[in-house]
């Protein structure tokens, strides 16, 4: 329950500049607070609670900051209010979507890119769920701590990836006593060996002697005794109850009531929201539905490690970095399947009123790392399932999964030059299409998807992927499988069976959506690439893909021993390109005001 909004700070947005029919925006930042009772069936699952401090009424506390931006005039807006989960503190949809850059503030009209939620009319909403995103980000969260609360943990830093370098290791959790393990393995599956370290202070940790550097791209872990874990999970009951308390108090923040609730989540963000459905957040405390409608990007069959005691809600699973770590849970499609590892039978979604209409898309790199597969296949990869009609799966194929506008192509840390490709115009379209969809009742486009019964969809070692000089494809896809103990792992005994979209003779995914980049190549386009030295050369690279362009003209082509038709014998482009985009347009999957920026 809410029990207090507190205003911070109050601003016209980017100098009062107007967004056509939707007007003026306004800047509202401020901090919500709330109270959860313990024993209320809408919380028992959260993790600690029960565990922490009370006030007098039995309650536990907690406070979120938000950021909420809203028409100025809020007649001009679309009565919608649309919530997307923050990304490690950051607010990832003027970035990604929109092509503004990274970052929570804005100083230009121009910084907010093409301003496609801002010209839609709706209201946009950020809240605090992450305990530990840090504060300079404007969206912390406060949760009770539970004060001398210990438990051996494991934590796992990489020095070169996802965090740049590191000269010392922050460690998650206070540790409790200095009887920590340090150890270090060149790749996955290479054996550990013994790394000579002290204690900075009792959240960092120095290698020895003093002045070594991580190496690069090896996987660092620490085993220790952690203390005062926060109570994590309150984030879930957090968004639920600030989300909640807007649908029926609107008007009070928002300036009108708010017709219907929209939540979009990018990566990380996109595992929170399936876990918010999983976990039963979806409902609020009295029972009704808090998102109508869910549109998650590059989210896999991902979860969040959060809603646990010493929780890692910033881990993602793939094949080199963070593949021990809890984010893997059946079930794992929005369809009932069995798991043939459990026997238990279930589905992403409860079943009831309190479902939303869901959109999920993904890009080939959640295939070769996440087990996108499983989203829309039983556990054991043999057949293809039936949706229900309240849920939509899109494959984009010849992304990755960090693709965005002036997403870099250079070679990174990787064999073969990264991926440019954008997928955010059929993303664009696609929450267009769940907005229609939630307030008009307009079914959204059919999913579009890779499958098992055509062929599309196949086992990693059946790519086929062709003969080109410099890139092999890997044989297999990241590994799906229960994980009993996150501390210390084992082998597991069973594993699901994820597969991996087909690919034409160029190397180029034949299913799921076609941009016209795709549909009429230049190139190959891949969800995947190869590290290379100083990384562990020969690893199939964390999240980057590749992009190996044609060949000008024949003779080069057959210089360089290349399989692919370079554009010299090629079809001409620009007809093709066109046809491409109308088809995209037409189908629901493109805007029209993007099929003009693809040609």
């Amino acid at each position: 329950m809410i029990t207090g909004i507190e205003i911070r700070a109050r601003s016209p947005l980017v100098g009062g500049a107007e967004f056509g029919a939707s007007g003026a925006y306004e800047r509202i930042e401020g901090t919500a607070s709330g109270t959860l009772d313990p024993l209320h069936p809408g919380n028992r699952g959260i993790a600690l609670l029960d565990q922490a401090p009370r006030d007098a009424a039995g309650m536990v506390s907690y406070r979120s900051d938000f950021i909420l931006l809203r028409p100025a005039d809020p007649v001009r807006g679309n009565g919608r209010l649309l919530h997307e989960v923050n990304n490690r503190g950051r607010i990832m949809m003027i970035h990604n979507l929109c092509g503004g850059p990274a970052g929570n503030a804005w100083t230009s009209a121009e910084q907010l890119g093409n301003a496609l939620p801002f010209r839609l009319g709706f209201s946009l909403l950020w809240t605090g769920w992450d305990a530990g995103a840090p504060k300079a980000t404007g969206l912390g969260l406060e949760t009770p701590l539970i004060a001398g609360m210990t438990q051996r943990i494991r934590d796992e830093f990489v020095s070169g990836t996802r965090l740049g370098i590191h000269e010392t290791f922050r460690l998650s959790h206070e540790a409790a006593e200095t009887d920590a393990v340090v150890t270090v393995r060149r790749t996955q599956k290479a054996a550990r060996r013994p790394v000579a370290f002290d204690f900075i202070d009792n959240r960092t940790i120095r290698l020895l002697p003093e002045g070594t550097k991580p190496e690069i791209g090896s996987i660092y872990e620490v085993r220790y005794t952690a203390t005062n874990p926060r109570v994590q999970g309150v984030g879930f009951a957090a968004t639920r109850d600030i989300v909640s308390h807007l649908r029926r108090h609107g008007a009070d923040l928002v300036g009108r009531p708010v017709t219907h609730t929209l939540a979009f989540g990018i990566s990380q963000a996109g595992r929170y929201l399936r876990d918010h459905i999983a976990q039963g957040f979806n409902a609020d405390e009295d029972g009704a539905r808090v998102f109508d409608g869910i549109l998650t990007h590059v989210a896999g069959v991902g979860r969040v490690f959060h809603n646990t005691p010493f929780a890692q809600p910033f881990r993602t699973r793939t094949w080199h970095e963070d593949h021990d770590f809890p984010e893997i849970e059946f079930p794992f499609s929005a369809a009932v399947t069995t798991d043939p590892i459990t026997g238990q039978t279930g589905a992403l979604l409860r079943g009831d009123a309190t479902d939303p209409r869901l959109i999920e898309t993904n890009t080939p790199t959640e295939y070769w790392q996440k087990g996108a597969s499983l989203l829309h296949t039983d556990p054991s990869g043999r057949h293809d399932v039936a949706l229900p009609d309240n849920v939509r799966g899109f494959l984009i194929a010849g992304t990755q999964h960090g693709g965005r506008p002036g997403s870099p192509s250079d070679h990174g840390p990787c064999v073969a030059p990264r991926n440019p490709h954008d997928p955010s115009p059929a993303i664009r379209a696609l929450l267009v299409a769940l907005d229609e969809w939630v307030a008009f009742d307009r079914p959204p486009p059919d999913s579009r998807l890779p499958r098992i019964d055509n062929g599309t969809l196949v086992p990693a070692d059946r790519l086929g992927f062709p003969a080109i000089p410099g890139l092999t494809a890997p044989t297999s896809a990241n590994v799906v499988a229960p994980l009993p103990d996150w501390t210390d792992p084992a082998e597991p005994a069973a594993v699901y069976t994820p597969l991996v979209p087909a690919v034409d003779a160029d190397g180029n995914e034949t299913s799921g959506i076609l941009l016209p980049d795709i549909a009429v190549p230049r190139g190959t386009y891949t969800g995947w690439n190869i590290y290379k030295a100083p990384y562990p050369a020969g690893e199939l690279a964390d999240r980057d893909g590749s992009f190996l362009a044609f060949a000008a003209t024949r003779a080069e082509r057959e210089a360089a021993g290349d399989p692919r038709p370079s554009m010299q014998e090629r079809a001409p482009v620009g007809p093709r390109r066109r046809d491409a985009a109308a088809a995209l347009v037409s189908a629901r999957l493109l805007l029209a005001e993007d099929a003009v920026r693809e040609l």
